[in-house]
């Protein structure tokens, strides 16, 4: 579910309350955060949410919870196939959501790979630390200007385009 509205330690306590699987997924921007977990606590969630003063508590049609405990089987098999692969070290520092940080050695980034499916997308924290180091510059590449926007609403003096792969 998409949470408007509310800042990020207010829904994280809520979701910590609430009986059932339901976390924090995706850090989307600063008064936007996306809950994922199991449907009835996500459902119980979304009404404490707007009790709490929500803009919007609104389910997405997904496919599963993603970004969320619920993912552990998948990421057994997602790490058998990551640690299966050969990873070269990077050109350039990778920033992964799961960490925020700018990461270069090939393991670490095969580590991080493996936690992102259960672990929070923090793009909001990824973006701001990206701008701490120095970026001012943000390009998306494929369809759509999602992530433009969001880099905008996190730090509206970044510059940002698209790309067409």
């Amino acid at each position: 579910a998409a949470v408007l509205g509310l800042e990020d330690a207010v829904v994280e306590k809520i979701c910590s309350v609430v009986e059932g699987v339901v976390v924090p997924a995706n850090y989307n921007c600063p008064g936007q955060l996306v809950i994922s977990g199991e449907v009835d606590a996500v459902n119980i969630a979304c009404e404490k949410l707007k009790e709490a003063g929500a803009r919007r508590a609104l389910l997405l049609p997904v496919g599963g919870a993603f970004h969320s405990p619920l993912m552990e089987p998948a990421r057994e098999e997602l790490a058998a196939a990551i640690e299966g692969t050969k990873f070269n070290t990077p050109a350039c520092p990778i920033y992964q959501n799961v960490t925020t940080t700018a990461v270069s050695n090939a393991d670490e980034i095969k580590k991080n790979l493996i936690l992102q499916l259960t672990a929070p997308v923090k793009w909001t924290q990824s973006v701001q630390q990206m701008v701490q180091d120095g970026a001012k510059n943000f390009v998306e590449v494929g369809p759509g200007k999602v992530l433009q926007g969001l880099v905008k609403k996190i730090n509206p003096d970044s510059e940002t385009a698209s790309a067409a792969v």
